[in-house]
């Protein structure tokens, strides 16, 4: 039995501001996600004032940049992007591992999304397809799951009581 996806909203980034922290590490695949994030915020309606772009060295280095961001009280959400290539060891595992954990850590002792928009594969060309390709574009897809996540805690936190 196939799954059923979610019932679209309509997202609205307008009010949110967003870090958007992407790894310098396979930039063929990030570069492709950035540019997806990107669109998908200003497609939301988000202000270009309020998404600010920084480089992360790896990917490894995602959770702890969006920790500071996070915790700064700057930022509505973080949008985490990076790509891990499978290798010869389970290094791969390894960061993949430990960034979903941290960065669901993160969110939860925030309550903040940081978005987990990190490709794990076997193959550049799987990278290629799910960062812009046949598979779509995992960046605007982290986008718009912080979006949708930002406003849902906006609506629970300044609703009514």
């Amino acid at each position: 039995m196939a799954l059923t996806p979610p019932v679209p909203i309509p997202l609205d980034a307008r009010p949110l501001r967003v870090a958007l922290i992407v790894s310098r590490y396979n930039p063929e695949a990030t570069g492709v996600m950035r540019d997806g994030a990107r669109r998908a915020f200003t497609e939301a309606g988000g202000l270009a004032g309020n998404l600010t772009e920084v480089d992360a060295p790896g990917t490894f280095e995602l959770a702890v940049i969006a920790g500071g961001a996070l915790r700064s009280d700057r930022y509505d959400a973080a949008v985490c992007l990076g790509c891990v290539l499978k290798g010869e060891t389970r290094h791969d595992e390894v960061i993949a591992d430990a960034v979903a954990t941290a960065l669901a850590q993160l969110s939860a002792e925030t309550a903040r999304p940081a978005a987990f928009g990190v490709l794990t594969v076997d193959t550049q060309a799987q990278a290629l397809a799910r960062a812009g390709g046949a598979r779509g574009n995992k960046g605007a897809e982290a986008m718009n799951a912080a979006i949708e996540a930002a406003g849902a805690l906006r609506r629970l936190l300044t609703g009514p009581r």
